[in-house]
């Protein structure tokens, strides 16, 4: 397998390069400091397998796993466990807890190998047409000031902006999160929300009903449709399950 790495400590470089070398199956493909400078690479070579760091500048290990829509096998490389919740929700591989041993890193690899040898025999014995997508997950992590929480999609009622903070909306009660509507509307791949105004996005299954440029929610909550958005009105999208 062709491997990148992507670490923003050179230390971290030489650990796994030591430990790639009593690999046979692995080969190192290239190595980068930054997440934006792999992003160059991947633009023009392609690889089987990522070691990846999750706190680098710029862009953070998990916002760069975001942005890659033909994603190779990952595994994390990091010295923070509160991140792996979050990096498992993103279908990464394994997650290694620096500093690790060469058994755990061979026990990773190892894991991985076999996911790349099914993704070979998948592509190679069926046509592309085929080929199912990913299946996203049905829930998301919302970080609060001391949790990790995992919230259902099917229990949010919708998401309230407020300028690098969101409230993630249930029936009654909303967790309040340090992160932006964007990074939010990014990551749902779920066709059941739609973003009906710039400091909201709700969830279409609990519309009640629609009156003038305001919608009703089945728990009473009122939402307004801006001005840039009034098209989902005469479309009827809001109202298409």
């Amino acid at each position: 397998m062709r491997c990148l790495i992507i670490d923003d400590e050179p230390l971290a470089h030489e650990v796994i390069l030591a430990y790639m070398a009593d690999i046979p199956f692995l080969e190192n493909a290239g190595q980068c400091y930054r997440a934006t400078e792999a992003l160059v690479f991947l633009s023009n070579q392609t690889v089987d397998l990522i070691f990846l760091d999750i706190r680098m500048p710029k862009l953070t290990g998990l916002d760069f796993i975001r942005t890659l829509q033909q994603r190779p096998l990952i595994i994390v490389t990091s010295a923070h466990e509160e991140h792996a919740l979050e990096s498992f929700e993103l279908e990464v591989c394994d997650y290694l807890l620096k500093p690790f041993r060469f058994d755990r890193f061979l026990k990773a690899v190892n894991r991985a190998s076999t996911q790349f040898n099914l993704r070979m025999q998948i592509t190679s014995s069926r046509p592309k047409d085929y080929l199912k997508a990913p299946t996203q997950p049905n829930f998301i992590s919302v970080k609060t000031e001391k949790r990790l929480v995992k919230v259902l999609l099917d229990e949010i009622y919708y998401f309230e902006g407020l300028g690098n903070y969101v409230k993630v909306w249930g029936e009654q009660n909303f967790l309040l999160t340090a992160r932006t509507m964007i990074s939010f509307e990014e990551n749902l791949h779920s066709e059941s929300f739609v973003r009906i105004h710039k400091s909201f996005i709700l969830n279409k299954k609990f519309i009640h009903y629609i009156e003038g440029n305001v919608v009703f929610l089945k728990n009473g909550s009122k939402l307004p449709i801006g001005k840039n958005y009034r098209q989902l009105l005469s479309n009827g999208s809001l109202l298409n399950p």
